[in-house]
């Protein structure tokens, strides 16, 4: 009875979704998933390389699964999966697939292990299903600002966008400064105050302010300018790699395919 009571508290169950994967011993592959309760993990699939695996199938890249784990001394142990959303689609499209790969790094980067974010794990489950239904690629720069902007928000570091920074003073209706080291807009009296200051057109503050505090249904009618979508993109890229102390490795791939799906030409991506 013991016995059985001891199994029974080593094991739990939670839904899961795959942020990577490695490749671990000969049979063994290591994932690090997200979970709505217990946070990031590790955890290792034992013998799911071998072709008799019943549990490959269920925890693919981005799927979303049922897992049962076993607690163990360095990683709890994946012992049955059950998959509820495998997102297929996104695996039969490369734009799509960077865009997933993307959001996951940036989950992945956030946060810790075991600190449970239930608000990130619906925003990336939210985030996949939006990239499997959304017909047009044009649409997908926005989702991804959409995710990076409330992403910043739930993870403490949303940027401050309608007063000053510095001086704390309400904003103008005029041009400001963006500042990643100050966490946010500069008015131009401040703009002095950090040497990372870059130039903010009104009209872009306006669609950050709208973007950061508005659904995504709302966000997704937005159309904007090429110019503005760049300008937002390399914005956030600058505060994203500030507030972290690292280059991601998703974002120079992710333009090197939009550009080749668009048919333009290559070109490296700087985060300055």
């Amino acid at each position: 009875m013991d016995i059985v009571r001891t199994t029974r508290e080593r094991l739990y169950r939670t839904d899961a979704i795959v942020l990577k994967r490695q490749d671990f011993g000969e049979a063994d592959r290591v994932l690090t998933v997200l979970t709505p309760t217990h946070g990031k993990l590790r955890v290792v699939a034992k013998g799911v390389r071998r072709t008799s695996s019943r549990k490959a199938g269920h925890i693919e890249l981005f799927s979303q699964s049922e897992m049962l784990l076993a607690k163990g001394r360095s990683m709890d142990v994946i012992t049955q999966a059950q998959a509820i959303n495998l997102f297929r689609a996104l695996h039969d499209d490369l734009l799509r697939f960077t865009y997933a790969s993307y959001f996951a790094e940036l989950a992945d980067k956030f946060l810790e292990e075991n600190d449970t974010h239930q608000d990130v794990y619906v925003l990336l489950r939210e985030a996949l299903e939006e990239l499997v239904g959304e017909a047009s690629d044009a649409r997908l720069p926005l989702l991804g600002r959409f995710f990076e902007l409330r992403l910043l928000g739930l993870v403490g570091y949303q940027p401050e966008l309608f007063v000053c920074a510095h001086c704390k003073t309400p904003l103008e209706a005029r041009d400001q400064f963006f500042s990643a080291s100050a966490g946010g807009v500069l008015c131009p009296a401040c703009r002095l105050t950090e040497r990372d200051a870059m130039s903010l057109p009104l009209t872009t503050l306006k669609v950050l302010r709208f973007v950061q505090t508005r659904d995504y249904p709302e966000v997704r009618q937005l159309a904007l300018s090429q110019e503005i979508h760049q300008d937002l993109e390399r914005l956030l890229l600058r505060y994203l790699t500030h507030v972290l102390e690292r280059q991601l490795k998703s974002p120079e791939f992710l333009e090197l395919v939009r550009r080749q799906a668009l048919g333009e030409p290559v070109r490296v991506r700087s985060s300055s």
